[in-house]
């Protein structure tokens, strides 16, 4: 992606030399009234290296934030046109820029972490050298390049930050913008360590406990519960993290969140959105195979192991997989009785929000014999030594 500018200038030239195939992508919004001078010096450099240039005019919306919307359009395009990676001319300034704005916006570890290297097919090789350094690159090469006058304008927050804050920076060390750029490069690192460890606590289908959280170092509870919110479509504040690990484990706590809330019932946690708390419609399941209900996915294998193995006779070819209705009854195997399903769920600490969304399994002949979630087994549907078994297995999208 070239705009004029001396990075991407620099970054065209220093791919050419190393033999890279190269196309370009040059996006002219047609905001400023040099636009068209910027379109121009690229096509100069295209043919000048005898790449394949793809020139792109694109009219933004009235409102809301153009810059935004100008880097959405530009990576839209950057990814219908690429055959393989694309770059962007991000150096190691843009880095400091956006740690330190990113810092100031919004609190916490990611502000840190700044821009990363790669992210899927797009690839930043300029992150090491900063802004002084690509454009005494062009100017060896003798190479031109245009200034975009709103770099300038304090008008915009990076641009503030930028001549403001970095060069006050610089004052106190040249290598200000190298340091913080190299930093981010360090926490990245770190930060994929605590990732890698909070992914151990974010298994689909599995609760999060209380206790577990607590046994580990708070910078991974914390994490783990930040993450946890954030595939629920919600978000914890600072200091949220520290509450719910604060809750009572012995009843049922709550902490209201923007558009949701999290609940801490019987040391189980979890993330609950407004107007979510719909009740999944029945599906039918067939012996062998599997049926989506809800977020579960159900599945039924003749043999082998699954969350529980019950008698093949007794269950049936076509089984029932449904939400918990009022009045549900079974016989839990081994209590050598009846007891109802709100029961069960009490006695086994099962949420009262995640009640009716776990996938209840009833027998071709209409018995419940397995409640997914609560791991409980009919006492009529128990395997038997030397007879046929299905393994029954339910996995929860998270």
């Amino acid at each position: 992606m070239v705009s004029g500018g001396a990075d991407s200038v620099c970054l065209l030239d220093v791919a050419v030399t190393l033999g890279a195939d190269v196309s370009v992508l040059h996006v002219n919004y047609g905001l400023r009234p040099g636009a068209d001078a910027d379109e121009e010096l690229v096509r100069d450099l295209c043919r000048r290296y005898g790449v394949l240039l793809h020139p792109e005019r694109v009219e933004l919306g009235d409102a809301g934030n153009l810059q935004a919307e100008a880097r959405d359009r530009r990576y839209a395009l950057a990814e219908r046109h690429a055959v393989g990676d694309y770059a962007a001319a991000h150096t190691a300034s843009d880095q400091a820029e956006t740690v330190l704005y990113r810092l100031a916006a919004s609190p916490g570890r990611r502000a840190l972490l700044g821009m990363e290297p790669r992210r899927g097919r797009l690839v930043r090789p300029l992150l090491e050298a900063t802004r002084e350094d690509t454009r005494e690159w062009c100017r060896s090469r003798g190479l031109e390049w245009r200034e975009d006058p709103s770099n300038a304008d304090r008008r915009f927050a990076r641009a503030r930050v930028r001549h403001d804050v970095l060069e006050a920076l610089r004052e106190v060390n040249p290598a200000a913008e190298l340091n913080i750029a190299r930093t981010a490069a360090l926490l990245r690192d770190e930060s994929a360590v605590l990732d890698e460890r909070a992914a151990e606590h974010l298994i689909p289908g599995a609760a999060l406990q209380l206790a577990s959280l607590r046994a580990e170092p708070a910078a991974v509870a914390r994490l783990v519960l930040r993450e946890a919110a954030e595939r629920s479509g919600l978000s914890l504040g600072i200091g949220d993290a520290d509450r719910v690990l604060a809750m009572d484990d012995r009843g049922t706590s709550a902490l209201d969140l923007p558009g949701g809330r999290v609940l801490v019932e019987y040391g189980t946690v979890r993330f609950t959105r407004e107007g979510t708390a719909a009740v999944p419609a029945g599906v039918r399941l067939v012996v062998p195979g599997e049926a989506q209900f809800g977020e579960w996915t159900v599945s039924a294998q003749l043999g082998g192991f699954g969350d529980a193995e019950l008698d093949a006779a007794a269950l049936g070819d076509v089984l029932t997989v449904r939400a918990w209705r009022d009045g549900d009854k079974m016989r839990p195997l081994g209590l050598g009785g009846t007891k109802s399903l709100q029961d069960v769920f009490t006695d086994r600490k099962v949420p009262r929000e995640l009640r009716r969304t776990l996938p209840v399994v009833v027998s071709e002949s209409g018995e419940i014999a397995w409640v997914a979630g609560a791991e409980v087994v009919g006492d009529d549907f128990r395997a038997r030594e030397g007879k046929p078994t299905v393994a029954l297995s339910a996995r929860r999208r998270v």
